[in-house]
C-alpha cells in the first residue's frame, strides 16, 4: 500500500515538497451535475432571472476560484494557471446543467484541485443567482474526468456519465 504523501512518520500534516520535481505540462479536467429543474433551467437559458447572466458570472466565478485553490485548500500548492475554461451543458428534459472545468499549467504538482475547486465553485455560483427563484437545487456528482502530466501520466475516468 502506497504511504500518505502528505503525512510525516509522526501522522502530521505537511505539505509535500516538490521542489525536486520536474516542470511538465500538466491538464485536468473536473465535471459536476447542478439539478434545477426545466422550468428554472429555461429561465437561466432565457437570462430572465432576476440577477442577471447567471453563466456567465458562474464562468468568472470558476476561473477566479481556480486561481485561488492555495489559499482554501491548506496544503496545496500556489501555482501558475495558465488556463481555465469552464462550459455549460444543459439538458432540458432533466432540468439539469453540467458544468466542466479545465486547467493548464506547467509546474511541478498537478491541477486537479483546481479543476474541481473551479467546476464546484462554479456550481455554486449557479445556486446563488438561481435561490431567489429556486431553494431545493442540488448540486451533485462532483469529480475528476482526466488528467495528464507528471509522473503518474494521464488518468481517464472509465465509466459513463
Amino acid at each position: 500500500m502506497n504511504s500518505l504523501s502528505h503525512v510525516d512518520e509522526n501522522g502530521r500534516a505537511v505539505m509535500v515538497d516538490v521542489s525536486e520535481k520536474a516542470v511538465t505540462a500538466r491538464q485536468a479536467l473536473a465535471s459536476v451535475k447542478v439539478l434545477l429543474g426545466e422550468r428554472l433551467l429555461r429561465l437561466l437559458y432565457d437570462k430572465a432571472l432576476p440577477k442577471g447572466d447567471t453563466l456567465a458570472v458562474a464562468r468568472v466565478a470558476g476561473i477566479m476560484a481556480a486561481k485561488k485553490v492555495d489559499t482554501l485548500i491548506p496544503l496545496c500548492h500556489p501555482l501558475s494557471i495558465h488556463s481555465v475554461e469552464i462550459t455549460f451543458s444543459p439538458d432540458f428534459e432533466k432540468g439539469s446543467l453540467h458544468i466542466e472545468a479545465s486547467v493548464r499549467t506547467a509546474d511541478r504538482t498537478g491541477v486537479e484541485m483546481e479543476a474541481m475547486t473551479a467546476a464546484s465553485v462554479a456550481a455554486l455560483t449557479v445556486y446563488d443567482m438561481c435561490k431567489g427563484v429556486e431553494k431545493g437545487i442540488i448540486i451533485n456528482e462532483l469529480r475528476l474526468e482526466y488528467k495528464s502530466g507528471g509522473k503518474s501520466g494521464t488518468w481517464r475516468r472509465q465509466e459513463e456519465r
